[in-house]
């Protein structure tokens, strides 16, 4: 199924430091939900991948949107900083344009 009204999504890729696990999780829930209010994100999912790198795909509604945010910088300097610090490794982000979607969102 085509999907041009799915919009943007970005996967991001962490290596977080041990014992720092709660301190990253708590800090991309803030940033999360203040992309959400403030910067017209869709939202994001985190998953904790079997080679223990932490992964999060995050839906936006154009590359343009993404663009904006980025630009702008961090929406919670605070929250940021707590990632930053419990991020022992980062991989660039993996830029994705939807072309089927058949993901349940109910």
């Amino acid at each position: 199924m085509d999907s041009p009204g799915v919009g943007f999504a970005v996967i991001y890729r962490w290596r977080i430091r041990s014992g720092m696990e709660d301190q990253f999780q708590q800090a991309w829930a803030t940033i999360t939900k203040s992309f959400i209010e403030t910067r017209n994100a869709l939202g994001s999912r985190l998953h904790k991948a079997a080679d223990g790198s932490w992964i999060a795909y995050a839906q936006w509604p154009t590359r343009q949107a993404w663009d904006k945010s980025r630009e702008l910088g961090p929406s919670d300097p605070g929250a940021a900083a707590l990632m930053v610090e419990a991020d022992e490794e980062s991989f660039e982000p993996t830029l994705l344009h939807p072309v089927n979607d058949y993901l349940i969102s109910d």
